[in-house]
């Protein structure tokens, strides 16, 4: 064993989030009433998985914090910024998620938890109206530098010692690569001081003030976001970790394990079709055409890269797979996701599978905003920067760059999690991928 490559966690840890509906606050009244000794952290990785380092009569399993130095519960300071005036206390029982015996006994700190005024733009977001918005007058910069003044603030009063920004807010409309703009950071930043309102979401002031203010950045939605060159360039040139895109909780979890199923087993698929229901904010927004494509585009590229159709055309070549979501009120954050797959086997003869996956989007997502908090902290003090593709395992569609493709396979993401883990703690990353 080599002496560990990580900082030690020293101070406060301040997790700003971008939003505070129902993920947000989900995950930080979880968070709240887990450290009171209320509550289980489970789904987290972080939290309650143990690893394997060293082989053969040296193996040993050891929790994550055993492996590498790694804030505790009580060492988290949240904050938020929304576009509703809410209170963390006032989102969590407005979203429905938990109950209110799990969120009592922790009102009086998430009462203190006021998020922010958000960055807003209606032309990204059209099915919500913003109220507690900083002034739309502002140029992109402009936001910018107000959001750069919002976490030096927190950081300030809350005396924390680093911070990290993710962004569980709803999903913009689709912004294609557009190079001129986003293909250099020079540019980039020559477009935010002009107000390019077209090329420059309002997630991309966040993701620029974190890491202009030294904390990475995690995209949680499938936003053009971070996802581009010139942020690739500014997360270098900062030497700040970034992490993306879209959480990844109930349907896409399905087809990554089902799809490296098939392939593992070789057996063919013809057709995928995907269907959700929900009626939360995130449904609301996504019954927006505009919005909905952003989402599609996320999940309909999982299985292509899982099944590798140019490698084995006779299985995966002509796969009809298309993907739909519809907002149903009724069922708020329960969301219920359909898979209808057409699967073939020897001699060609086909067979069905259906999936029916009733779960809660809220609960599935605040272990994944946990880890992923945590583990873009521990890049930090490991000296990493750019795009963290060992945190694929918590993202329907795992940041890359031009020049390789990502890894969508679960088990596959799983191994290269657990290989950087050992790495940064001084051991030998011993798994392969293949």
């Amino acid at each position: 064993m080599e002496q560990s490559k990580v900082k030690p966690a020293e101070g406060r840890l301040g997790i700003l989030c971008v939003g505070l509906g129902a993920v947000s606050s989900t995950f930080i009244t979880g968070t709240l009433m887990i450290r009171k000794g209320l509550g289980k952290p489970v789904g987290s990785i972080t939290q309650m998985a143990k690893i394997r380092v060293g082989r053969g009569d040296d193996a040993q399993y050891k929790h994550v914090s055993e492996i590498v130095s790694m804030p505790t519960l009580d060492d988290i300071v949240f904050g938020a910024w929304d576009i509703l005036p809410d209170n963390a206390f006032e989102s969590a029982m407005h979203a429905e998620v938990l109950r209110d015996r799990d969120i009592y006994p922790v009102k009086e700190e998430l009462e203190k938890i006021v998020p922010m005024k958000g960055v807003y733009d209606p032309n990204y977001v059209k099915a919500l109206d913003g109220t507690w918005v900083k002034n739309p007058a502002l140029t992109r910069w402009e936001l910018t530098e107000e959001v750069r003044n919002d976490i030096r603030t927190f950081k300030q009063e809350h005396g924390c010692s680093r911070v990290v920004v993710i962004w569980a807010a709803s999903t913009e409309i689709y912004v294609p690569r557009y190079d001129a703009v986003h293909g250099s950071l020079e540019a980039f930043e020559e477009a935010m001081k002009a107000d390019d309102r077209e090329h420059i979401a309002p997630s991309m002031c966040y993701a620029y003030a974190a890491m202009a203010e030294g904390a990475p950045f995690i995209m949680g939605a499938p936003n053009t976001c971070v996802d581009i060159p010139a942020m690739w360039q500014f997360a270098e040139k900062t030497c700040m970790p970034i992490a993306g895109k879209d959480f990844k909780t109930g349907q896409t979890m399905m087809k990554t394990v089902l799809s490296a199923a098939f392939r593992t087993r070789m057996l063919g698929v013809s057709g995928w079709f995907s269907t959700n229901i929900l009626g939360n904010r995130d449904g609301l927004v996504l019954d927006v055409p505009e919005n909905f494509k952003t989402k599609e585009v996320s999940k309909l590229g999982v299985i292509d890269t899982i099944l590798k159709g140019d490698e084995y055309p006779d299985l995966y070549s002509d796969i009809f797979h298309k993907v739909r979501i519809n907002y149903y009120p009724p069922r708020n954050d329960d969301k219920e996701g359909w898979d209808n797959i057409d699967i073939f086997g020897w001699m060609g003869y086909p067979m069905q599978i259906k999936v029916d996956f009733l779960c809660k989007d809220s609960i599935l997502a605040a272990p994944l905003l946990l880890d992923l908090s945590l583990l873009s902290d521990l890049a930090v003090r490991a000296g990493k920067s750019g795009i963290q593709t060992w945190l694929s395992f918590y993202l329907k569609s795992p940041m890359h760059d031009d020049e390789h493709t990502p890894v969508h396979d679960l088990f596959q993401q799983y191994t290269m999690l657990k290989n950087a883990i050992r790495e940064m703690g001084g051991y030998e990353a011993d798994e392969e991928i293949d």
